[in-house]
């Protein structure tokens, strides 16, 4: 049998402000600390070994990594940070409060482009701080590539491709892995993994901190098994066909 655990990264600063992240690097609260610790103790008493490890470049995807391999003991394994596994970019939201967004756009408006699959936000500004031709991480991108304002469908058109090409192979030589990463490239994850519509992808949350341990079919790859590691702050997991899902 193959593991692939994904865990989103500890509660972050904007999470507890309550403001669009998106690719802005803040960094994990003292909460999202316990949380990526525990994940850690968490996924010890699974008692797996681990191959390789895959992350985001933004930091409180990588702190929760760190601390994850820690508690297990596995800092040996080799890590492959990508920028295609960052959050979704919530273009010209990004830094928002969101309560004040709904209270200048609608909630209908928030709502949809926070849980559409396929309405993007506004665009950022090419001279906003937060565009991230301002950051020297991704310097080395063509410019042509990096995103200025996501919806999920896009957001998994540059996750999906990255997996197969990047993950999948690991996984075919029947390597464990762990992905760290956040809750919007995780529920691409997601969707490819347990086969979900588009209409129903938005509607799955992944808990902060909450390691979802996956057991895969050597042969097809397809999802045997599924649960959160923390049942207390389990969310729901979509249906798998002639497998159980524990949550």
């Amino acid at each position: 049998m193959t593991y692939l655990v994904l865990v989103r990264h500890g509660q972050s600063e904007w999470n507890l402000a309550n403001r669009f992240t998106g690719w802005v690097d803040v960094d994990l609260t003292p909460e999202g600390v316990k949380e990526a610790k525990k994940a850690g103790k968490l996924l010890a008493k699974e008692n797996i070994q681990f191959d390789a490890a895959f992350t985001s470049y933004q930091r409180r995807a990588i702190r929760t990594l760190w601390m994850t391999l820690e508690g297990i003991e596995q800092f040996h394994i080799p890590v492959t940070k990508d920028w295609r596994l960052n959050e979704r970019h919530y273009g010209g939201l990004t830094g928002l409060n969101k309560q004040e967004t709904r209270d200048k756009h609608g909630d209908d408006q928030v709502h949809i482009w926070r849980r559409s699959f396929d309405v993007p936000p506004p665009q950022i500004d090419t001279d906003s701080e937060f565009h991230p031709s301002k950051e020297a991480k991704y310097a080395h991108i063509d410019p042509a590539e990096l995103p200025t304002g996501e919806s999920l469908k896009i957001t998994c058109e540059r996750v999906l491709p990255y997996y197969n090409d990047q993950i999948v192979p690991f996984l075919r030589a029947g390597n464990n892995l762990i992905i760290s990463a956040h809750g919007n490239s995780l529920r691409a994850l997601m969707k490819t993994l347990f086969d979900v519509s588009d209409d129903d992808i938005p509607g799955f949350e992944f808990p902060t901190g909450n390691p979802l341990l996956l057991e895969l079919d050597d042969a097809t790859l397809k999802v045997k098994s599924a649960r959160y590691l923390d049942k207390k702050r389990a969310k729901d997991l979509p249906e798998i066909k002639g497998a159980q899902a524990a949550s």
